[in-house]
């Protein structure tokens, strides 16, 4: 029986191996990276999307005129993804074949550049996927930096569909690359906290709701690229957003995060974020009054999902941090409990979901403070990370009051509104053709006789009139 020792302790080890491989890299069941408009395949931080002109690829689209556009002279620095775009002159769709229903990451990227032949700058154009309108009037703004828009919708169908409607006055439309991922399911929350001057409540249903992603930030920490994210997202630094600089500081941690059963996992949240955070500490017996404050531009007309993130990498203790919670100046939490949130552990991730309705003001606030429990020479708050995201309004919209049965009822006004002007012209032609075939044929009823001859001499005669 030695003889199996090495095959049992093997088979073990590799037993053992599978389930933290599995567990390491999310891998989606739908997944489709798409050049579009180049001839050749590209890699993007270590994934390949593929060329829609390829064989393989060719069936996604569905156009009658588009063309591949080249940039002539490629930008530095960018990833060849921007270099080319497809170009659509007439409504347009690509079609993604679904095997996994529920949600799923769409991502457009757009980059304008001109040619010989066209300048992207003056595209403007409209998108629909699934009967959302996920852009309206979308034009193509010059820019150093390409323009990525992101959203997660709930598909229930066995294709993903996303169509291109040129608007009359640019008479096209273009797109660089397009990304259609399965969200882990654990991804999107079915309920969040609503608040509002009137009440705050849990809200149910949330997870069939289109949103737009708007902003991904990594709170005191740099940039994460998808590189860095197993869900291959970008989050950036807060600086641009933060508003208060005094009574708190950036902490960051080495250590290994932990993620509970039936809480946040990596694909929620990566390490990267959860190892930085901006927190408020209290340095002697008394509790500092400030708030960490950040700002975002809001729209009024649509709810906003908020999502924060925690994990507790800068307490040297467990059970003494406490803090409040703000959102567009809701009260969302006071007296916060991290600890007994992620069930008494350090350096565990943890977040929560709230939702508020943009106003006229135009901006949403974040804000964590200490609270009337906070303790001296402990950290009195913390924050790791932000995420807000739009819901879509009651026409399936993010952007406008223009349902998608609505966009593509004016683009066909567009391409038939001839039809009505030939139908009477055609009435016109065969009235006339009628009327003339009657009067010919009106004509050829009347019967000719033929004239008598009578002699004129005996005319004459008769009459007196005689020549000598």
């Amino acid at each position: 029986m030695e003889f199996l020792k090495p095959i049992l302790f093997a088979f073990i080890l590799s037993s053992s191996t599978i389930p933290i491989l599995s567990f390491s890299h999310f891998s989606p069941i739908d997944h489709y990276l798409v050049d579009c408009g180049s001839t050749l395949k590209s890699t993007v931080d270590h994934r390949i999307f593929l060329s829609d002109s390829s064989p393989s690829n060719s069936p996604f689209l569905s156009s009658p005129r588009s063309f591949s556009l080249r940039n002539e002279h490629p930008f530095q620095g960018l990833p060849p993804i921007y270099s080319s775009a497809r170009v659509f002159e007439v409504p347009s769709k690509y079609e993604f074949q679904i095997r996994d229903k529920g949600t799923h990451m769409v991502r457009l990227h757009f980059q304008t550049f001109s040619s010989s032949n066209l300048d992207l700058i003056r595209a403007q154009f409209h998108v629909l996927v699934n009967g959302y309108v996920i852009l309206s009037n979308f034009s193509g703004v010059s820019a150093v930096n390409p323009r990525i828009k992101e959203f997660l919708i709930w598909i229930e169908t066995e294709t993903l569909e996303i169509t291109f409607v040129p608007v009359k006055k640019s008479n096209f439309a273009f797109v660089n690359a397009i990304e259609v991922i399965s969200a882990p399911k654990d991804l999107v929350a079915d309920s969040a906290k609503y608040l509002s001057y009137e009440r705050s409540e849990d809200v149910n249903g949330l997870s069939k709701e289109g949103r737009e992603v708007l902003y991904r930030v990594n709170v005191g920490g740099p940039k994460v690229t998808p590189f860095n994210d197993s869900f291959w997202r970008t989050w950036v630094p807060d600086d641009e957003h933060f508003e208060s600089t005094e009574g708190s500081k950036k902490v960051y941690s080495s250590g290994r995060i932990k993620y509970q059963e039936g809480g946040a996992s990596r694909e929620v949240c990566p390490d990267n974020v959860h190892n930085s955070a901006r927190v408020i500490k209290s340095t002697n017996s008394s509790i500092p009054n400030t708030n960490m404050t950040w700002t975002f531009p809001a729209i009024d007309g649509y709810n906003y999902l908020v999502r924060l993130h925690f994990c507790d990498i800068a307490s040297m203790s467990i059970g003494f941090l406490f803090f409040n919670i703000y959102v567009n100046g809701y009260m969302a939490y006071e007296n916060f409990d991290l600890s007994t949130a992620t069930n008494w552990e350090l350096s565990t991730a943890f977040y929560v979901d709230f939702m508020v309705s943009g106003d006229q003001e135009g901006v949403l606030r974040i804000g964590i403070g200490s609270s009337n429990q906070s303790v001296p020479y402990a950290i009195d708050g913390l924050l790791n990370g932000i995420e807000i995201m739009k819901l879509n309004n009651s026409f399936g919209s993010f952007a406008g009051n223009l349902s998608a049965d609505m966009v593509l009822k004016r683009c066909q006004g567009n391409t038939v509104n001839l039809v009505p002007y030939i139908v009477i012209l055609c009435l016109i032609v065969t009235v006339s053709l009628m009327f003339r075939q009657k009067v010919i044929g009106r004509d050829d009823s009347f019967s000719w006789s033929k004239l008598p001859v009578v002699d004129s001499w005996k005319v004459k005669s008769s009459m007196g009139i005689v020549n000598s």
